[in-house]
């Protein structure tokens, strides 16, 4: 069994610290810019840098059989991950959302189980059972609302959530033929292309004049780093490890969130925060040294 080494652990951090302050930019960027234009935006930045990135520092192609199965990935972990999540926020709140993600370790474990990816491993389930308990002390589930059209929103969330963890699953055999960023880049093409096909009306109807500066900033955080840089390190990193292990790490956006807010904006961090993370990071202690139980080529 291979065990993650700390490069890959230090990656999953950034990508999670990194996702937690996109949720905020987010719904901040939302308010004046349509959700399918700020989707777009991602990809346009996203999709010809890594590809241009991937064929400079890999030097390979995929062959014809790789292409149905990255146009695939591109449908489930960037059309429609982020075209669900952008639409879903525009109808519910930040922290809907924030309870709603811990749902993707759990969907990846039993998606990567009937799907014969990953055998069942009791501890590994344990590691993820602690580290969505773990998110789910620190969120305030009281604050959650199905009220209006929050329903619809959460549903949407929920969603994506499926979609990214599907996502996550395949993308093991993929990382076996081909290298991570080649996978990446790909996927954002084939991606890519879906959502600016649903994105025209909105970006026609983005006034671009009429957007504050603030708004740009946050838009320019959004199609760098939760987009570009995190799926390019998060498939790095699941080469190295296991879907479990990928999203379980998921579960640490709250704690990030937590952080920024204690850091930023002088929030009191409780017991209930503390005990959070205690059990985050023990879920997910127990999830690496579980190890794979699948043929993951340790390639650092």
């Amino acid at each position: 069994m291979t065990k993650p080494g700390w490069r890959v652990h230090a990656a999953l951090l950034f990508v999670q610290v990194g996702f937690g302050v996109f949720h905020v930019f987010a719904k901040y960027a939302i308010a004046s810019v349509p959700p399918l234009a700020v989707a777009a935006m991602r990809v346009t930045v996203s999709a010809p840098l890594l590809l241009l990135l991937a064929r400079a520092c890999d030097k390979t192609w995929p062959s014809r059989n790789d292409h149905f199965h990255l146009a695939l990935l591109g449908f489930l972990g960037v059309f429609s991950n982020q075209v669900l999540f952008i639409s879903g926020l525009k109808h519910t709140t930040a922290s809907n959302a924030a309870i709603l993600m811990p749902s993707i370790p759990v969907f990846a474990a039993a998606l990567a189980v009937i799907m014969g990816i990953e055998r069942p491993s009791a501890r590994r389930l344990s590691g993820v059972a602690l580290s969505v308990l773990g998110a789910l002390v620190m969120l305030d589930l009281g604050s959650f609302s199905t009220n209006g059209g929050a329903l619809w929103g959460n549903a949407l969330i929920l969603l994506n959530c499926l979609s990214y963890a599907l996502y996550l699953v395949r993308q093991g055999p993929m990382l076996l033929r081909l290298r991570p960023l080649t996978v990446v880049a790909w996927a954002f093409v084939y991606g890519g292309c879906g959502t600016l096909l649903v994105s025209v009306p909105s970006l026609l109807s983005l006034q671009p004049a009429q957007v504050p500066a603030m708004t740009w900033w946050a838009l320019l955080y959004i199609v760098t780093v939760p987009s570009g840089i995190n799926y390019a390190l998060n498939t790095w990193a699941l080469k190295r490890s296991t879907p479990a292990l990928v999203a379980a790490y998921t579960t640490l956006q709250p704690v990030a969130a937590a952080l920024l807010a204690f850091l930023l904006l002088g929030e009191h961090l409780g017991a209930r925060e503390g005990i959070g993370f205690v059990l985050i990071v023990s879920g997910l202690f127990v999830v690496s040294r579980a190890g794979s139980q699948r043929d993951v080529r340790n390639e650092e």
